[in-house]
């Protein structure tokens, strides 16, 4: 945990993925999410220490990912190793805020730093009905 400009960091222990094409770095973050999808027969999650090791699903970040363009995906995957060591240990309370456009939601933000200190966040979705939790977004932060 590190505290500055009044919002504590998660410390993440991983580091950025390092690449200069967006291929190899897609090819990496890919690695990691397949080791994670090749541990269950159904959709792959990650467990999160805040939420009391409540399964956070994997998918809907891709779909997402792929709506952006070539550069956001390659400037947001490069935090992909650092957004699963957040979620999987962190224990910070995250920014949370009801969807203005779904009633039924809730997007938690977290925010850590890579080895470097370079600051990111990560995006959580909550289905209010089913309380399923879904990784949303990655991405770096410039303050």
């Amino acid at each position: 945990m590190i505290v500055g400009d009044d919002i504590k960091y998660f410390q993440s222990s991983s580091g950025k993925i390092t690449g200069r094409s967006y291929i190899d770095i897609e090819r990496e973050a890919r690695r990691a999410y397949n080791r994670i999808a090749s541990q269950t027969k159904r959709e792959p999650y990650i467990r999160s220490v805040y939420f009391r090791k409540e399964k956070i699903f994997l998918k809907p970040f891709w779909n997402h990912l792929h709506e952006k363009h070539e550069g956001d995906r390659k400037r947001r995957l490069k935090y992909f190793h650092c957004a699963l060591d957040l979620i999987r240990n962190s224990s910070l309370p995250p920014e949370s805020k009801n969807n203005p456009n779904s009633r039924n939601e809730i997007a938690h933000r977290f925010v850590g730093k890579t080895k470097t200190a370079e600051k990111f966040a990560v995006q959580i979705k909550e289905d209010n009905r089913t309380g399923k939790k879904y990784l949303m977004s990655v991405f770096p932060i410039n303050k």
